[in-house]
C-alpha cells in the first residue's frame, strides 16, 4: 500500500485528533480510508524538586472496541479508576492559594472554564472538553481560578494509588 493523499487533521471536542490518510491497494484500484486516532490530555505532576509542572501527553487509540454488528471503535486503556464524582465551582470560587491535589484524579471539563497555575508559574486554561490528569499530590501544588462567565462543572475520576 502507498499513501495517496494525506488530509488535514480533524479535531473532535478538542480532545481527539483524527489524521486521515488515503491508501491505494496494489491488488485493486479501490480507495480506502484508514484512520489513526490519538487522544491528548495534560498531566500536572510534582518533579523531584517538589514543584508542580505541566506535561502534554498523547495516547494512541487502537481499533477493535465494538459489539457486532456495529463497526469497531478506537480505544485505549487509561488508568484504573477508584470512583467518579461531579465537582461544581461557582464563578466566585477562591482557589488562588497554592495547594496540592488531594489524590490522583482526572478532570474532564463539562461546562465553563478554569485556569491552573503550576508551581513553576506556567498557566493553562481548561475549557469544556479538556482533560487534566492531576498527580501533584506533594510539593508546592498549584493554584486554580474560574475564568468563565458561567459556573464550572467538572466530571472527575478518582484514580487508584499507583503500586
Amino acid at each position: 500500500m502507498r499513501i495517496v493523499d494525506p488530509q488535514t487533521t480533524l479535531v473532535l471536542v478538542g480532545l481527539i485528533r483524527l489524521p486521515r490518510y488515503r491508501f491505494m491497494s496494489r491488488k485493486c484500484d479501490e480507495l480506502q480510508v484508514v484512520t489513526k486516532m490519538h487522544a491528548q490530555y495534560v498531566r500536572l505532576f510534582t518533579d523531584e524538586r517538589g514543584i508542580s509542572l505541566f506535561e502534554d501527553k498523547e495516547i494512541e487509540l487502537a481499533s477493535g472496541f465494538a459489539v457486532p454488528p456495529a463497526e469497531p471503535l478506537h480505544f485505549a486503556q487509561f488508568f484504573d479508576a477508584d470512583n467518579s464524582f461531579w465537582i461544581g465551582a461557582p464563578t466566585t470560587w477562591k482557589g488562588e492559594e497554592s495547594h496540592p491535589t488531594p489524590r490522583r484524579q482526572i478532570f474532564i471539563t463539562v461546562r465553563g472554564e478554569y485556569q491552573v497555575t503550576a508551581g513553576d508559574g506556567a498557566l493553562r486554561k481548561f475549557p469544556a472538553g479538556s482533560v487534566l490528569l492531576l498527580e501533584d499530590i506533594t510539593g508546592t501544588g498549584h493554584s486554580t481560578r474560574i475564568t468563565s462567565a458561567d459556573d464550572c462543572i467538572v466530571f472527575a475520576v478518582g484514580l487508584r494509588t499507583e503500586q
